[in-house]
């Protein structure tokens, strides 16, 4: 049963936080639903302990608890709310048919929503490098990946090859390559690649 009556504000920061099921900075949160989660309303909602916020230079990022997962669910049968307006109409019936869904196959929330692999693995590229793109051995975007299937993080390679911005390369000095980076690459165009590339 829902407690607390939240803003609409607050609703679509909880459910953005689920379907990207990561942790979001402010400008990734702006970048996804085009809104951040700041001031009284970030306040509120770790009061709740729906969300948790850290300190992340001089801005906040955020992530769903378990509480706050929770509460997503809760949200998937409640009601329209007045004056949601259209956007709020369709939204409040997607989510009815989300739940009829889910009651039918009997799946459950985080089965649907999962984090994109290519965002993971540009994340893991962009902390690897420290933010300043450039090329980055494969051994080390996997090893903040360890949680993700290797088959899931080969192919968002695969579709990060086709982008302009991205390459993945070999390492032409053979001898230079080390067990951990043999086994970190990816076989693309039967050519092995150890290092993903990410112009910034």
């Amino acid at each position: 049963m829902i407690e607390e009556r939240l803003t609409p504000h607050e609703r679509a920061v909880l459910l953005v936080l689920m379907a990207e099921a990561r942790e979001l900075t402010n400008p990734q949160l702006r970048e996804v639903a085009g809104f951040t989660l700041d001031g009284a309303a970030r306040r509120r909602l770790n009061g709740l302990g729906l969300v948790t916020s850290t300190k992340v230079g001089r801005g906040f990022a955020h992530e769903l608890t378990d509480r706050g997962a929770v509460r997503c669910a809760e949200e998937l049968t409640a009601p329209r709310q007045p004056r949601s307006g259209s956007a709020g109409g369709a939204l409040a019936a997607v989510l009815a048919g989300l739940k009829r869904h889910l009651d039918a196959t009997g799946g459950t929330v985080a089965e649907v929503f999962r984090p994109d692999p290519v965002v993971l693995v540009l994340a893991a590229h962009d902390a690897a490098s420290g933010g300043r793109g450039g090329s980055v051995p494969l051994a080390d975007v996997r090893e903040r990946l360890l949680g993700v299937p290797r088959a899931d993080v080969d192919r968002a390679l695969g579709e990060l090859a086709l982008r302009e911005d991205v390459r993945l390369w070999g390492e032409a000095d053979q001898k230079a390559l080390t067990d951990r980076d043999r086994e970190a690459a990816v076989v693309l165009g039967g050519t092995a690649r150890h290092l993903l590339v990410v112009a910034r």
